[in-house]
C-alpha cells in the first residue's frame, strides 16, 4: 500500500482563456505544468459536471502540458446551464478547434465517468489526434447504463433512491427521467432548484466506495443546476444511435492504446461496462481496483492512472526522458 502513487502537488494555471465555439457557446480552457510538455486533455464528468483542480494533479507538470476545459454550459464555460446547441457532436467539434487553438499536433485523452464516454466517441471521429487514451469509471450511454443510474440504484442504495423519488408527486414518477426534465427547465427558480439539489445529491451518494451522505443543504446551487439540468437534457436527448455505437466503432481506434481504471465497487457506472469496452477493444489494458468505487480519488484509482498515463508516454515518440529535457515547470 506504501507504494501506491499518490497526487502530485497542486500546480495553478500558466495560461487561461474563453474560446468561442459558436454564436452561442463559449467554453473555458486553461494550460498547467510544462509549457514544451507532452499534451494531455482531461475531459470532466457529468455530462454537466466541470473541471476541478485536482484533475491537474494526476499528470507529473515537469512532464506534461496539461489540458483542461468545462464543456458546453458547464463550470466557467458560457451561457451556464444552456441546452441550445449542446450535444455530444458539438462537444467533439469543441475539443477538436481546442486542439487548434492550441496549436497541438496530437495529444493524450484522459477521461472519466461521462469523460470516458467522449474520449470515445472523440477517438472515433478524430483518431489521428489521439496518442493514447486513459479511461475510468466507463459509461457507453446505453439505455441500460441509464436505466441503472435511475432506477436500478434502488436495489443498492434505497433510502437514497427513496428520497430522489418522493422529490416528484407519486403522479409523475411512473417516468423518472421525463418529469425531472420538466422540472429542471422550468424557470420558476421555485421548481428547478428543488429538483437540481435532489438530482446532485442524489448522484453524490453514491459516487464512493464508502458510501457519503451528502446533504441538499450543503449543495451548491449553481453547479447542482448545471448538472442536473444537463444530465437530463442528454439521458433525454442525446442517446447514441444504435446505443452500442461506442462498442461497435472501436475498430476505428483499435491502433491507440488505451487503458481501463475501474473501481470494483463502481455503483454509477456499473464494471461489467469496462470489461466489455475491454472485450471489444483488443489494444486496451484492464485494470480493476478492488477497494474502489466510481470516484478518481479512491487511493488504488489515482495509484493506477498516473503509472498508466506514465506508461503511455514511455511507449509513445514522445518519451518521458526526451520531455524532462525540454522546459521545465512554469512556477
Amino acid at each position: 500500500m506504501n507504494n501506491l502513487r499518490k497526487l502530485f502537488p497542486e500546480v495553478e494555471p500558466y495560461e487561461t482563456g474563453m474560446l468561442e465555439v459558436s454564436d452561442l457557446h463559449s467554453i473555458y480552457w486553461e494550460q498547467t505544468g510544462n509549457p514544451s510538455g507532452i499534451p494531455v486533455v482531461v475531459l470532466h464528468g457529468g455530462p454537466g459536471g466541470s473541471s476541478d483542480p485536482i484533475m491537474r494533479r494526476f499528470f507529473d507538470p515537469s512532464i506534461f502540458r496539461i489540458i483542461l476545459f468545462d464543456q458546453r454550459g458547464c463550470g466557467q464555460s458560457i451561457p451556464h446551464g444552456e441546452l441550445k446547441d449542446n450535444n455530444t457532436e458539438n462537444l467533439i467539434s469543441d475539443m477538436e478547434a481546442l486542439r487548434k487553438r492550441l496549436n497541438i499536433d496530437t495529444w493524450h485523452v484522459s477521461g472519466g465517468s461521462w469523460g470516458s464516454t467522449l474520449a470515445l466517441a472523440y477517438a472515433e471521429e478524430h483518431p489521428d489526434s489521439c496518442d493514447s487514451l486513459l479511461l475510468r469509471g466507463i459509461f457507453t450511454m446505453r439505455q441500460t447504463e441509464v436505466n441503472w443510474f435511475l432506477g436500478g440504484m434502488k436495489n443498492v442504495f434505497p433510502e437514497v433512491w427513496d428520497k430522489f423519488e418522493k422529490h416528484l408527486p407519486k403522479e409523475e414518477r411512473s417516468n423518472i427521467l421525463e418529469n425531472y426534465y420538466k422540472r429542471l427547465i422550468n424557470p420558476d427558480p421555485d421548481i428547478h432548484i428543488p429538483a437540481a439539489l435532489h438530482w446532485a445529491t442524489y448522484e453524490g451518494s453514491f459516487s464512493h466506495l464508502k458510501a457519503k451522505n451528502p446533504s441538499i443543504e450543503d449543495a451548491d446551487i449553481k453547479e447542482s443546476l448545471a448538472i442536473a439540468r444537463i444530465e437530463a437534457h442528454y439521458f433525454r436527448n442525446n442517446m447514441f444511435q444504435p446505443d452500442d455505437k461506442l462498442l461497435r466503432n472501436i475498430n476505428k481506434i483499435k491502433h491507440i492504446p488505451c487503458s481501463i481504471v475501474q473501481g470494483r465497487y463502481d455503483m454509477v457506472c456499473p464494471t461489467t461496462t469496462a470489461w466489455e469496452l475491454h472485450q471489444n477493444y483488443p489494444n486496451s489494458k484492464y485494470y480493476v481496483i478492488d477497494d474502489a468505487g466510481h470516484s478518481s480519488t479512491e487511493i488504488g484509482i489515482i495509484d493506477k492512472l498516473i503509472t498508466s498515463i506514465e506508461e503511455h508516454v514511455n511507449h509513445s515518440p514522445n518519451s518521458l526522458s526526451k520531455a524532462r529535457e525540454k522546459t521545465p515547470t512554469n512556477k
